[in-house]
């Protein structure tokens, strides 16, 4: 990376294509070529994450910016990319050819016309057979499912690696995911700060013969479950104590109803281990309850600060 295309990422460009890449030398050129074909004015930055192959080599000789992104994982490559490019838009895709780039235009209407932080590429309706792997669309609609119960926000596909941000949704959102857990994490941070996501249909192929995927179902589905788990916690406080505060009282008064029994009938309690469970459980709900309301005022504080900030940025960008 030159040192005037250091100062060009730098500067705050209207619209940045971002193109996060592991071993893609098969489909990079193309995926390059294509975005640089349906918007010509706009930079795209191939962000190469310890490739073994041609892939940054190839990429900057169908007329992308190349920088090194070291930290292994595509969550970490997400945060590089972001805070190393300003930009008002931000389209970010996988460079595995896999989705359509004349469907940018649509992305970034709905993006103008709704002022969405966030716009992706919703793949589930239009898809080449073979394009999900196996498990991926179930895991995907379950995932999704999850979401949508425990934020109350419908979502469709939370696990789309094409994207449109605004500079306000990479502002202030807070990303620690590593790995493939980002897109979802994306998602529940836009809808726990308020921000307007919104979703387009647009055409899903499958990966060009040789180019094999990066994703291990098993093993990046516990970690998109471990993230959600996560974030709830942080994010839903009173909701996720209260639960265990429930959780803890039931099974208080389950393990509490034998001791209870005995000194009824008996005058005398014989299950004594049970009695000092259904204490010991009836402690921990209150101790549940307690945290859930005092994490609570702390996040409602943390959304009041965002809600500043975003509104301070926004006069920031008046000046």
């Amino acid at each position: 990376m030159t040192t005037s295309e250091k100062n060009n990422a730098r500067s705050i460009q209207k619209i940045a294509i971002l193109i996060p890449c592991f071993n893609e030398e098969l489909t990079v050129g193309k995926v390059v070529d294509d975005f640089r074909q349906e918007l010509p004015s706009s930079p795209v930055y191939v962000f190469d994450n310890n490739s073994t192959d041609a892939t940054a080599a190839i990429a900057e000789r169908h007329g992308a910016i190349v920088i090194p992104s070291t930290r292994s994982g595509k969550g970490n490559v997400v945060r590089h990319m972001f805070e190393t490019i300003e930009a008002e838009k931000y389209i970010m895709v996988d460079g595995d050819d896999t989705y359509d780039a004349t469907s940018v235009h649509e992305l970034l209407r709905v993006s103008q016309e709704f002022n969405a932080h966030m716009v992706v590429g919703l793949r589930l309706s239009d898809y080449e057979k073979g394009a999900f792997r196996l498990l991926h669309k179930f895991g995907n609609h379950f995932i999704a499912k999850v979401i949508t119960l425990l934020f109350s926000h419908k979502v469709t596909d939370v696990l789309s690696g094409y994207r449109v941000f605004s500079r306000d949704f990479v502002r202030v959102a807070h990303l620690k995911s590593e790995g493939f857990e980002i897109e979802t994490e994306m998602t529940l941070q836009a809808l726990l700060k308020n921000l307007i996501v919104k979703e387009v249909p647009t055409s899903y192929r499958e990966r060009p013969a040789g180019s094999k995927s990066k994703l291990n179902t098993f093993l990046d589905g516990i970690a998109i479950i471990k993230a959600i788990f996560l974030i709830f916690k942080d994010y839903k406080p009173l909701v996720f104590f209260s639960s265990l505060s429930f959780i803890c009282f039931v099974s208080g008064l389950i393990a509490g109803w034998f001791p209870i029994r005995d000194y009824l009938s008996e005058r005398y309690v014989y299950h004594v281990p049970l009695a000092i469970l259904a204490a010991s459980l009836a402690i921990l709900s209150v101790l549940f309850l307690g945290i859930g309301f005092i994490l609570n005022s702390i996040a409602n504080l943390h959304n009041e600060t965002q809600l500043l900030m975003r509104k301070l940025f926004k006069e920031i960008d008046k000046v």
